[in-house]
């Protein structure tokens, strides 16, 4: 039998789509870390949270809007979509508020402890709510575009031009509120020295609260694109959480434009290693695609120890 071979273009392809899932839960994690400054071990599972709260939503919408479409995707995906980003947005202020607050004067090492705690609740509400078993959003499947595969000889479907195109709009409103609003100059003065923004006459906890619902609306939008991509799991967010990890910390802990710019390594390195296997430099397939990212990472980070885009000091 004649193996079917793949173009390098198509890993590229799919390497951008991951990639793209991987930048918007990285941005939320590492947010978290510049501004409350503790690992949130909770964030992977507040995808899964923002995954399943736009798969509740579905049943609301999907008869209300019929087969309305925008882009190749029904317009009740996008509804759905908008309702899991806010969802899990309040979810994690509600959090913050209930639990992280309280406990602030713990130290980071007791946030980090107490976030495992946050998501193994988020986990269990989630199994209790909508069982163990795998969903599908219900957006039906397509094809390749034709003009796409015609051209560039890749298969890319509507559903891949949206996730990433709905990344890039993300991305773009985020960088220009963190450049262009009193809110982004407030979010990266509290970043770089808290106490002196606070002295400053920056209301810090309105900044936190900002930045938990950013965070949690990008975490949702991730894990939705995650959703839509692959199915809607239980255990989903938490099975990508060491590869959003690695992102932050090859991009620089702290560092939002880091944390895009490692997202986005490692989203196409895990992607990539088939074709680094079919061209003999890596002698390991797809399963050990996450193993490969890390090797990477360490590989980076051995020669820039603070990351791409982190602080020397």
């Amino acid at each position: 039998m004649i193996a079917l071979q793949i173009s390098p273009f198509q890993y590229v392809a799919n390497g951008i789509v991951f990639s793209s899932i991987i930048v918007l839960a990285a941005i939320g994690l590492s947010l978290v870390y510049s501004i409350a400054d503790f690992a949130n071990f909770a964030h992977g599972d507040l995808m899964t949270v923002g995954a399943f709260s736009a798969l509740f939503s579905v049943g609301i919408f999907q008869p209300m809007l019929g087969d309305a479409n925008i882009f190749g995707l029904p317009l009740w995906f996008f509804v759905a979509l908008v309702f899991g980003m806010v969802a899990a947005a309040v979810i994690a202020v509600l959090t913050d508020r209930i639990i992280y607050r309280p406990m602030k004067d713990s130290g980071s090492i007791g946030l980090l402890i107490t976030s495992i705690g946050v998501a193994l609740v988020y986990r269990a509400l989630v199994y209790l709510s909508f069982g163990t078993d795998a969903e599908r959003y219900g957006v039906a499947r397509q094809g390749p575009i034709p003009w796409v595969r015609e051209t560039l000889g890749i298969a890319v479907t509507p559903r891949n031009l949206v996730v990433v195109g709905l990344t890039v709009l993300l991305v773009t409103a985020l960088h220009l509120t963190l450049t262009r609003t009193t809110l982004g100059r407030k979010m990266r003065a509290t970043a770089d020295n808290a106490d002196l923004a606070r002295v400053s006459g920056i209301r810090t906890r309105e900044v936190i609260i900002a930045m938990w619902l950013i965070g949690g609306a990008l975490a949702a939008a991730g894990g939705v694109f995650l959703g839509l991509e692959e199915l809607v799991r239980p255990r989903m967010g938490f099975d990508i959480l060491l590869i959003v990890f690695a992102a932050v910390i090859l991009g620089g802990i702290g560092s939002v434009y880091g944390a895009m710019l490692g997202g986005f390594v490692i989203g196409m390195v895990h992607e990539l290693v088939p074709l680094f296997n079919q061209w003999g430099i890596i002698p390991v397939g797809s399963r050990y695609a996450p193993a490969v990212a890390f090797l990477i990472m360490v590989a980076i980070l051995l020669v820039r120890p603070s990351g791409i885009a982190g602080d020397a000091t």
